[in-house]
């Protein structure tokens, strides 16, 4: 992506379709005088995602985009494309976006899309990664942050946060542990890449 000058921070585009709670720690993390990016605009493909509260409530710009007010796949991709398009878009975070980009979307935006993912990639792509990773008996579960490729769940890692596997837990509270060190990973790695660290 290049270095981007210290007067100028780096444009996110958050991408959602739900509650918005890593959208949350990526707000609270713009509040911070010296990190390096500023949301410019939150998209949503649901009318009631509670992400786009969350946004408004921080005066961010919100759009909506939904699916079924197009005919196709491409012309809905394309809307959410001409929206960040339109604004100084550096990077895009899909944060609870419930959608498979195309490769045609990714294509364009190669190394500058992100993703979080509630598992230790490459293990338990997909859905259900709690229970797969109880199942499967690991001992230690987590969450990664990785670029988005046309593959799912195949881009490269930036970062990784790790918690244990208790024989006591279920998915549902080794999700509320995940969730936790999302919240922490997600901004770090966006201070990361905003930095031209990587």
């Amino acid at each position: 992506m290049g270095g981007l000058s210290p007067q100028r921070k780096c444009g996110l585009a958050v991408l959602i379709s739900g509650r918005g709670s890593n959208l949350q720690s990526i707000i609270d993390a713009c509040r911070i005088d010296n990190f390096p990016a500023e949301i410019k605009v939150v998209i949503s493909d649901k009318l009631d995602a509670y992400g786009l509260v969350r946004a408004q409530n921080s005066n961010i710009p919100t759009r909506i985009v939904l699916r079924e007010n197009h005919p196709n796949k491409r012309e809905f991709e394309k809307e959410i494309l001409s929206v960040i398009d339109s604004l100084n878009i550096d990077l895009i975070c899909l944060a609870g976006f419930m959608r498979i980009l195309s490769p045609d979307f990714i294509s364009p935006w190669t190394g500058r899309i992100i993703n979080i993912h509630p598992s230790l990639l490459p293990k338990h792509k997909g859905l259900n990664t709690y229970a797969r990773a109880i199942e499967a008996g690991d001992t230690e579960s987590g969450c990664t942050v990785h670029y988005v490729t046309s593959g799912v769940d195949e881009g490269e890692i930036i970062l990784q946060k790790h918690v244990p596997l208790f024989p006591t837990d279920t998915p549902e509270s080794l999700a509320t542990r995940i969730l936790e060190q999302e919240h922490l990973a997600y901004p770090e790695a966006i201070r990361l890449i905003s930095s031209s660290k990587l």
